[in-house]
């Protein structure tokens, strides 16, 4: 399982890969299709035409780092919000694992998270909630 941290972004670029490419090739398709700095430390993910093969290009401060991924069975399902033409579009981290598993994304909800949910609960001012008191057995 990938750990990522926060800061780490995920850029998927549209569009299929020749998944010939290696290092160099992918980092100057960062460039020009996706538009962004292959040296950010960010990730990135590109797609073959048939969709059951993945390589994501990342920089770790010491070189460029690839990963391949090839799915036995399915294909690789990159949820495109903005569904746009050319070019590339963001995925959260959390995303990039289901992604690269072959699971498609279209229809999951995100649950909503301890402090969404806390702050939807929070009383007005000079609302008294009733608080919880257990009964006691006599």
């Amino acid at each position: 399982m990938l750990s990522l941290p926060p800061s780490v972004r995920v850029f998927v670029a549209r569009g299929a890969t020749d998944m010939r490419k290696s290092f160099d090739t992918l980092a100057a398709l960062v460039i020009d299709v996706v538009d962004e700095d292959p040296m950010s430390g960010h990730l990135f993910l590109f797609v073959n035409r048939c969709r059951n093969r993945a390589m994501v290009l990342w920089w770790d401060r010491s070189g460029y780092c690839l990963l391949a991924k090839r799915l036995e069975h399915g294909q690789l399902r990159a949820f495109d919000r903005a569904d746009g033409g050319a070019g590339g579009f963001e995925v959260t981290a959390s995303e990039l694992v289901p992604i690269l598993d072959g699971i498609d994304l279209r229809g999951a909800r995100r649950r909503r998270s301890h402090d969404e949910l806390h702050t939807a609960r929070k009383p007005a001012m000079g609302v008294h909630t009733r608080q919880f008191r257990p009964k006691l057995s006599t």
